[in-house]
């Protein structure tokens, strides 16, 4: 049986704040850690499948992704993502942007 067909929704959501503070890739964390800390508790179940799918994409796609929503320009002949993952790329972007322009 699958871990998270019985897990709580507690544990989930700590298991994915975990994943997002521990990707491997520093930008990455940061990114996604501080997103976790701020919104993750507050998405619906729906938003938190879509997140758990986004976290077992490859972190290097998954930052030129991020980070060409906030305006930086991705190298030509990367990946493209998932149609069903964009508006959960797009939240999170706007996270990163709202932290990089407050500090």
């Amino acid at each position: 049986m699958d871990e998270t067909t019985t897990e709580s929704p507690e544990h989930r959501l700590k298991r994915l704040h975990m994943r997002s503070w521990r990707r491997g890739m520093k930008e990455m964390d940061l990114i996604l850690g501080h997103f976790a800390d701020d919104r993750l508790a507050r998405l619906e179940a729906a938003e938190l499948d879509l997140y758990e799918r986004l976290l077992s994409e490859n972190d290097q796609d998954l930052y030129l992704w991020v980070t060409a929503r906030i305006g930086a320009e991705a190298p030509a002949g990367r990946s493209k993502p998932d149609p069903a993952l964009e508006p959960m790329l797009d939240v999170i972007a706007a996270h990163a942007a709202a932290r990089f322009a407050a500090d």
